[in-house]
């Protein structure tokens, strides 16, 4: 496609200047790569779940994430994330040319010419998902209409997440044939995995038993929670606490208070199961959290009384089924929380007392139920927009790999 005017000053305008010293980049991982660019502020975690479906969805897939200002996490190796090189194209070609990609997902909008142009002349698919109305005006947009105009011609397929998001891309000279309109792109709980060995036997163990899962817990809300579970014990003496210390430390702190308090624990890293006289178990080994997810039908989130930790991500609780409880400070992840407590899936509390009076509200089977199915629908709200934009990538890979007829 012939560049318009508008573009071609767009190009001469940020080829002035000296050329920016080059990043040097790490060195390409081996195999498939999608660069996934979040353009959109404040999308992290749906970007970062995006990521991990598409990582997960196919074997050997290397994801990099720009436009983020946080690390990917280390828990993920196949996740990358860098800055994005300056608006220069000797700095753009350069870093397509490094990176390779095998796909190109662009979030939003807030297209940058030079980096789009780079990407679409290495000849790889591309994808525009979550496009909104309001990523195509700002001033360049209403002015310039022709440069968006030629930038979404070299996007494959572009998904809407609005009806105004739909008419923007007609009006912009995208055909209907590319347009899919699907609803925003929303992060979700991924299920945590569990043998079904040891989930069978544990819920044999317990006999039926009410259980309530208190995850990541804190040093300083050892305490709260302890006291909360011998408040909820009044009323249901058979009820029993699965504990999950965040660290040593906590874990020194509830073996202490165990024996001080005469409840008595075991220590699931001993191989011990729970029975009729336990009244805590200490779940004390890593990478288990799926297990008691999945056995316990309430969940309290730690990280969430204990001011400035944050909180946890209650996406993974919610995906398993278990009705969720947190504390006032889940700063990173206020959003999730709020999609669930507007739904009715989560509830705050801010002591032991209120704490103590949340479980044995929701101990009874039908009111964790009603907050487990909202729950449920809350973190599949957004399934069938990651399963299309999943698709969109596997064909485009799938294509690439096949080659030309």
């Amino acid at each position: 496609m012939a560049r318009s005017l508008g573009f071609a000053a767009y190009r001469a305008l940020t080829r002035r200047g000296p050329v920016p010293k080059l990043t040097n980049y790490a060195p390409r991982p081996e195999g498939e790569l999608v660069w996934l660019h979040a353009a959109e502020p404040g999308k992290t975690a749906h970007v970062r779940d995006l990521a991990r479906r598409l990582i997960a969805a196919r074997f050997g897939l290397t994801v990099l994430l720009t436009g983020l200002t946080e690390p990917a996490p280390v828990d993920v190796p196949d996740l990358l994330t860098v800055a994005l090189p300056p608006e220069h194209p000797t700095a753009t070609a350069a870093f397509v040319a490094h990176w390779k990609p095998d796909a190109v997902l662009w979030i939003w909008g807030a297209l940058q010419p030079n980096l789009v142009e780079a990407a679409a002349a290495s000849g790889c698919p591309m994808f525009l998902v979550d496009a909104g109305a309001d990523g195509f005006d700002t001033r360049r947009d209403r002015w310039l209409t022709e440069v968006p105009r030629q930038l979404l011609a070299q996007f494959d397929n572009v998904l809407a997440r609005s009806d105004a998001a739909e008419a923007r891309m007609k009006q912009l000279g995208v055909p209907a044939s590319k347009i899919d309109r699907t609803a925003p792109l929303v992060p979700g709980g991924q299920a945590l995995p569990a043998l079904q060995q040891d989930v069978d036997e544990l819920s044999q163990s317990l006999s039926g038993r009410p259980v309530w899962f208190a995850a990541g817990v804190t040093a300083a809300e050892v305490s709260a929670v302890l006291t909360a579970h011998r408040r909820a014990q009044r009323l249901s003496h058979r009820l029993l606490l699965i504990l999950n210390p965040q660290d040593a430390a906590a874990d020194t702190v509830a073996t202490n208070l165990c024996a001080m308090d005469a409840l008595r624990m075991v220590r699931w890293s001993d191989g011990t199961y729970p029975d009729d006289n336990t009244a805590v178990v200490l779940a004390d080994l890593p990478d288990e959290t799926g297990l008691w997810f999945r056995v316990a039908p309430v969940s309290f989130l730690g990280g969430s009384l204990e001011t400035g930790q944050g909180g946890q991500d209650p996406f993974a609780a919610a995906a398993l089924g278990s009705a969720v409880l947190y504390g006032p400070s889940v700063g990173k992840h206020l959003d999730a929380y709020r999609r669930l407590a507007n739904a009715g899936a989560a509830r705050i509390v801010n002591d032991a007392e209120s704490l103590g009076a949340a479980v044995t509200w929701l101990i009874a089977p039908d009111q964790a139920a009603k907050m487990a199915m909202a729950g449920w629908d809350v973190v599949t709200e957004g399934a069938d927009t990651m399963e299309r934009i999943i698709a969109l990538v596997q064909s485009g890979l799938n294509a690439r790999q096949d080659g030309p007829n």
